[in-house]
C-alpha cells in the first residue's frame, strides 16, 4: 500500500513516466528480495532485438520528411489525383495525412506540417470550418495501422520481449493493418462525400496536366512507399533493412538532390528526432522489468482469473477490452500504453483464444481513435494549439468521425479475417 501511495505521489508532482515505472519496479523487486540487477539485464536483453535499429531510422527519415517540402508535394499530388471527385478534396486531405503519419508516427507532426496547407485549401473549396477541423484533427492519427508505422513495430517488438510461444512478425503486422486501415478510410471518405458544402467553387475538373506536375514534382518521394513496403510484403528485405534504405534515402534526396534541408540543420534533426525515440526506448526498458515482476507475482494470471469468473465469452471480453482501451488512449501516450498495457492484456486475450497479430490491430485501432477523443485526447490540444482555437470547438467538429471511427472498430474487433485475410 505505501508503494502505491509513493509511485501516486510522484506521478501527482510530475515525475516522468519512466522515473514513476522504474520505481514501481524497484520497489516491487525489492519487496520480492530479487537482485536489481534484473532491471539493466531487461535494458541489456532490449538493446539486442534486432528488430529495435527500425524505430530509431524510420524515426530520423519521418522528421527529414517533416521538414522538408515533401508534404506540400504530397498534397498537391493527392489533389491532382482525387480533387476532381465528390468530396475529392476531403477525400484527398484523408489519404495524405494517413500516408504522412504512417511515416512520421503518431506524434502530432501530421496536424502541425500539412495543418497548414489543408486547412486553407479546405475552406477555399467551401467546406465548412467546423468539419475541416474535424477531419484534420481526425486524420491526424490515420495511419497508425498503415506501414511503415513505429505503433505497429513497437507492438511487435513488445510482443517479441516478453518470450512467449505466441512471437509475431512485423511484416504480418505491416500486412494485417492495411485492410483494417483502408476500412477507416473509406468510411470517412464517404462521410466526407456526402457532406454538404457551400457551392462557392465549381468542381474541380480531371485535368491530365496537372496530374503529370504533380508527379514530376513528386519523382523523388514516390518510389519510396513502393520500394520499401513493396519489399517488406514480398520478403525481398526484413524490416530493420526496410528502415536503413528509407533512412539513407530520405537523406540523399532532401539533403543533396533537392537540397531542401541544409546540412547544417541535419544535427538539431538528428538530436529531435532522436530525443522521441530516447523516450520511447527508456520507457520500454524499464516497462519490461516492470513486466517481469508482475509475471513473476502472477498478476496477469490473477486478473485473468477474476475476469473469467465474471466473463465466459470471447466477445464480450473484446468488447469491455474496447472499452478499456478507449480510456486508457484518453489518458496515455499511444506508445506508453504499448510497453505498459499488452504485456498485462496479451496473456489474458490468448486465453480467450484471441489471435495476437489481431490484437494488435485492435489495441491499436482504439490507440487511434483515442489520440482525438474528448476530453483529453493529444490531438485536440495539438489542433486547438495550432489552428487558434478552443479546445471546445475542437470537441464539437470530432464527434462525427469518432462514431464513425467507432463504428469501422467494432468491424475490425468482430470479424477477424479483415485483418488476418491477407496473411491467410
Amino acid at each position: 500500500m505505501i508503494t502505491k501511495l509513493m509511485l501516486l505521489v510522484i506521478a501527482l508532482l510530475g515525475a516522468p513516466l519512466f522515473i514513476v515505472i522504474a520505481t514501481g519496479a524497484i520497489a516491487g523487486f525489492s519487496q520480492e528480495e530479487i537482485d536489481l540487477a534484473v532491471i539493466p539485464i531487461e535494458i541489456y536483453r532490449l538493446a539486442e532485438t534486432p528488430i529495435l535499429i527500425a524505430i530509431p531510422l524510420f524515426t530520423f527519415a519521418g522528421y527529414l520528411l517533416g521538414e522538408s517540402k515533401a508534404p506540400s508535394r504530397l498534397v498537391n499530388l493527392s489533389n491532382a489525383l482525387l480533387g476532381w471527385l465528390p468530396g475529392g478534396l476531403a477525400i484527398m486531405a484523408l489519404v495524405t495525412c494517413a500516408i504522412f503519419t504512417a511515416f512520421t508516427g503518431a506524434s502530432g507532426v501530421t496536424i502541425v506540417a500539412l495543418g497548414a496547407l489543408l486547412f486553407p485549401a479546405l475552406k477555399e473549396a467551401g467546406y465548412s470550418e467546423r468539419f475541416n477541423l474535424g477531419l484534420i484533427t481526425s486524420s491526424g492519427s490515420l495511419g497508425v495501422l498503415l506501414a511503415p508505422s513505429l505503433p505497429l513495430i513497437l507492438y511487435g517488438v513488445v510482443v517479441q520481449s516478453l518470450g512467449t510461444d505466441q512471437s509475431i512478425a512485423i511484416d504480418d503486422l505491416f500486412i494485417a493493418g492495411l485492410l483494417p486501415s483502408l476500412l477507416m478510410i473509406i468510411l470517412l471518405s464517404v462521410w466526407s462525400m456526402l457532406h454538404t458544402r457551400q457551392p462557392i467553387h465549381t468542381e474541380k475538373k480531371y485535368n491530365r496536366e496537372d496530374v503529370i506536375n504533380a508527379l514530376r514534382e513528386s519523382i523523388w518521394e514516390l518510389p519510396l512507399p513502393f520500394v520499401v513496403l513493396g519489399g517488406i510484403y514480398t520478403g525481398f528485405f526484413a524490416v530493420s533493412e526496410a528502415a536503413a534504405i528509407t533512412a539513407l534515402y530520405v537523406l540523399i534526396v532532401e539533403v543533396f538532390i533537392l537540397k531542401e534541408i541544409h546540412i547544417r540543420n541535419l544535427p538539431r534533426i538528428m538530436r529531435e528526432s532522436m530525443v522521441m525515440v530516447g523516450g520511447i526506448l527508456i520507457i520500454l526498458g524499464v516497462s519490461l522489468a516492470l513486466t517481469n515482476y508482475m509475471i513473476d507475482t502472477e498478476v496477469p494470471t490473477r486478473l485473468f482469473d477474476t475476469i473469467k469468473s465474471y466473463v465466459d465469452s470471447k466477445y464480450t471480453f473484446l468488447i469491455l477490452l474496447n472499452i478499456f482501451l478507449l480510456i486508457l488512449g484518453l489518458m496515455l501516450d499511444i506508445f506508453a500504453a504499448l510497453v505498459i498495457i499488452v504485456p498485462i492484456i496479451f496473456p489474458i486475450a490468448m486465453s480467450y483464444g484471441i489471435n495476437p497479430i489481431h490484437l494488435g490491430i485492435i489495441f491499436l485501432a482504439n490507440m487511434q481513435i483515442g489520440y482525438f477523443t474528448p476530453p483529453v485526447g493529444m490531438n485536440l490540444f495539438i489542433a486547438s494549439y495550432r489552428f487558434n482555437r478552443p479546445v471546445m470547438e475542437l470537441y464539437r467538429a470530432t464527434i462525427p468521425y469518432f462514431f464513425i471511427l467507432l463504428i469501422a472498430l467494432l468491424i475490425i474487433t468482430y470479424w477477424p479475417d479483415l485483418s488476418l485475410f491477407l496473411l491467410n
